[in-house]
């Protein structure tokens, strides 16, 4: 009996590890996509005020993220109403917009680095670095949702995001 427990034990966790793998290297791959339209329109409209121009390179990565996280990183995972999956996913990359922003308006105006100094372009990179460790935690947890927890017949989706 005990044998039989390591065994299915084994079994999930290899198989846990294989999903996670999957789930990374997709999600690396969507975000080096969303890095560079982030980075390049960033760049090239800084000239505008950092400011705006990471409110605009972050509309256009996201938008292009999550096309590529629901049919790439994430497509194994349970589909909710499109509604409730597009409002959380753009909810919580509007969270790390306001995140980049307060951070970058400290350096350009608290600090007085110029829009297009290096050093802000070096405080968009270490934001979007952030970002990106809270998003994949984020997707996971609200937005994409294991099948179990979607299609189960007692499955109360208010009840288990507040956990």
């Amino acid at each position: 009996m005990t044998s039989l427990r390591r065994s299915g034990l084994r079994e999930y966790l290899r198989g846990s590890w294989r999903i996670l793998l999957k789930e990374l290297s997709a999600f690396g791959l969507v975000g080096a996509v969303a890095f560079v339209i982030d980075v390049g329109l960033f760049a090239a409209l800084s000239s505008y005020g950092a400011l705006k121009a990471k409110a605009v390179s972050m509309v256009a990565s996201t938008t292009v993220a999550y096309v590529g996280n629901r049919y790439l990183s994430f497509s194994h995972r349970a589909r909710s109403t499109i509604g409730r999956e597009t409002s959380f996913f753009f909810g919580i990359n509007l969270i790390t917009l306001i995140f980049s922003e307060l951070v970058l308006a400290l350096f350009v105006y608290g600090f007085d680095y110029g829009h297009t100094s290096r050093m802000v372009f070096v405080v968009n990179l270490a934001t979007i670095g952030i970002g990106t460790v809270f998003r994949f935690w984020a997707y996971k947890r609200f937005v994409f949702l294991h099948p179990d927890k979607v299609h189960a017949p007692d499955a109360d989706l208010d009840v288990e995001l507040a956990e």
